[in-house]
């Protein structure tokens, strides 16, 4: 992603334009000793319902903390991500809501969804009333998580939300709607399901048309395949999977494997904790075929162009067939959606001196096949040390390189262990809930909350990984604990980058077989070498340039050009709700959706962005803006 604003020290730098997020407070811990949550939670909800049915915006807002309060609300009475804070705000935003929200009921499917007294954050500090709720809008059903705490000796809402999950009239063909696979009877005309599937991938005229063929677009390309709306994923690679397939050869996942689950085939039980890229390919690719996805492979795009008043695209790809030949199609989609990766362009530094090197290699990350084993004894040097960076210094070290890494501010370092049994613990681990209720979990904290609990719980991962930090800093290392101490993952959702989840590299960096270069900006490439600003040189036969990717706003302009571009709006990062910009929603283009992020990110999103297509397509969307409440 891009850097931001370079004169913001790393550690509090968002992405370009948006909003390093202030810190929620949470309420003081209930000191009532004898609860009876579900009497509370019915009382509660028996009000709500009572002052939906009188469509008394104010009285609504009553039941919530004057001040205090959230209503996180994913398009269940609007087409937008909102964040509310205090009554006076929630009220705004009911009175300018056009969609009614008609009731909403306790969830008593289980009983982790089901009323208790207890704790209402992760690490049980605040103590208060928690529930599901499931509910119904004017055009849909949905489901959210509420949350009560006392305020001066009343049961008071503290955090509402409400995500939209169905509409009304097209639900998904699941359990008791899954549809019948046959029809019975005499049919001199009947074809195959084979037949059938074969001519859809070749002939299909796409409603959608999906570029990328990751985790972003084969997610939201099946979300879409359930709400019956006909989309098409078209990548340059030769294999759905390639993405990975193609990217350094000792990459796994730093992800776990509970948190990574896709929609609808989730991975087998016996799936390892960690997913090895070529492994995620192979998935991918079976993935396809289960959800049935029409994909086209070894296809580019030629040209495209809007109609403003057709509101359509036309769309001219080339699509390289097994046989060699390459066929030409026009395609005609109303929607397109930008599915290559949450990062845009490569974030390549042009380096004087670079056309004059003299070494082997000189590449971004992305280009980077791996450390080679002929090459024992080369210098090697990688530039940027997140992910990436460490995962390919740490492959030079183990194929017998002299490897250096470059670090030029400071980086936000995790170990694994504390992702796995302090990060992720309780919500996505093998004993935690079903992943729906997880994610439920997690995205019903608004932004600032989620930032002040990520406080606590990067300060126990920090005192877990001390002896870790301790070495990195002896070794010359810069660390830091993310914008305001709030650690890897408000980082990554603010900047897009600047950490590492160790995996082996740390140790290396301490015990001084991966050696460091820190705070210093590369002056000039040299035939040899790296010349840094203050004078020192570095010998290398390989650079690799580890630093990340820019704005997926460039690679729009890339592919649409600047009159498409510049009325998109710049994605990734919060706006001042603590809502993602642009990614899932709204562009700022008629008619273009961005969709990316990893795999867990890809999975509860992909609903989000999905149903708002379906909306528009069937006029429950004006012109791709307003809500349309059908009452």
């Amino acid at each position: 992603m891009g850097v931001g604003d370079t004169s913001i020290r790393s550690s509090e730098r968002p992405e370009a334009g948006s909003v390093n997020i202030p810190v929620g407070v949470w309420p003081t811990s209930s000191k009532n000793e004898s609860v009876d949550a579900h009497k509370v939670a019915n009382e509660v909800i028996t009000r709500f319902n009572d002052t939906l049915a009188k469509k008394d915006h104010a009285a609504i807002a009553d039941l919530f903390s004057e001040d205090n309060s959230y209503w996180r609300d994913h398009l269940a009475l609007s087409w937008d991500l909102r964040t509310s804070k205090g009554s006076a705000d929630i009220k705004k935003y009911l009175d300018s809501s056009k969609v009614q929200m008609e009731k909403i009921e306790v969830d008593k499917s289980s009983d982790y969804r089901a009323p208790k007294f207890g704790a209402i954050d992760v690490l049980g500090d605040i103590t208060g009333i928690n529930f599901f709720v499931t509910f119904e809008t004017s055009l849909g059903r949905g489901e959210g998580v509420m949350n009560l705490a006392e305020d001066n000796g009343q049961w008071k809402v503290f955090t509402l939300y409400t995500l939209l999950k169905e509409l009304k009239g097209h639900e998904e063909p699941l359990g008791h709607r899954r549809t019948k696979g046959v029809k019975h009877g005499g049919d001199p005309n009947r074809k195959t399901w084979k037949e059938t599937r074969d001519a859809e991938k070749e002939e299909i005229d796409p409603t959608v048309l999906i570029l990328g063929a990751g985790q972003g677009g084969l997610t939201v390309a099946a979300r879409l395949r359930m709400l019956n709306v006909p989309a098409l994923i078209v990548d340059q690679n030769e294999r759905v999977g390639d993405n990975w397939r193609k990217r350094y050869r000792q990459l796994v996942l730093h992800d776990p494997v509970w948190y990574d689950h896709m929609p609808y085939v989730p991975f087998p039980a016996h799936w390892p904790v960690f997913t090895p890229k070529d492994k995620l390919a192979e998935f991918f690719e079976a993935y396809v075929n289960l959800l049935e996805l029409n994909v086209w492979t070894s296809t580019s795009l030629k040209s495209t162009s809007w109609d403003e008043s057709k509101k359509q695209w036309t769309v001219t790809v080339e699509r390289r067939k097994p046989d060699g030949s390459t066929q030409t199609r026009t395609l005609h989609p109303k929607h397109i959606v930008q599915a290559t990766g949450h990062s845009g362009e490569k974030n390549f530094p042009q380096i004087k001196g670079m056309q004059d090197f003299k070494g082997d290699r000189l590449c971004h990350s992305s280009e980077h096949p791996g450390a080679n084993p002929e090459s024992k004894g080369k210098k090697a040097v990688v530039v940027g040390c997140c992910n990436s960076g460490h995962d390919i210094a740490q492959d030079f070290f183990e194929k017998g390189y002299d490897i250096t890494i470059v670090q030029r501010s400071t980086t936000c370092v995790v170990s694994s262990e504390a992702i796995t049994d302090i990060g992720n613990k309780g919500l996505y681990d093998q004993d935690a809930p079903p992943v729906d209720d997880a994610d439920l979990t997690f995205w019903s904290l608004p932004s600032e909350l989620l930032k002040a609990q990520q406080i606590k719980v990067t300060k126990i991962q920090a005192d877990h990984d001390k002896k870790m930090h301790d070495g990195l800093r002896a070794a010359g290392f810069g660390l830091d604990s993310g914008p305001m101490d709030s650690g890897l993952l408000i980082k990554y959702f603010q900047r897009g980058g600047g950490y590492y989840i160790d995996v082996g590299a740390s140790q290396l960096i301490i015990d001084g077989k991966i050696k460091v270069k820190q705070g210093q900006e590369i002056a000039q490439i040299l035939p040899n070498g790296i010349e840094f600003a203050d004078g020192d040189k570095l010998e290398a036969d390989e650079i690799v340039f580890a630093t990340g990717y820019q704005n997926m706003r460039t690679q729009a302009r890339k592919i649409f050009g600047d009159e498409v571009a510049d009325r998109v709006s710049d994605v990734w990062g919060f706006n001042d709700e603590g809502e993602f910009r642009t990614m899932w929603q709204k562009s700022g283009h008629p008619g273009l959706w961005f969709m990316g992020g990893n795999l867990a990110l890809s999975r509860f999103y992909s609903r989000v962005l999905a149903l708002q297509i379906k909306a528009a397509e069937e006029g429950m969307i004006e012109d791709g803006e307003g809500a349309k409440a059908r009452l």
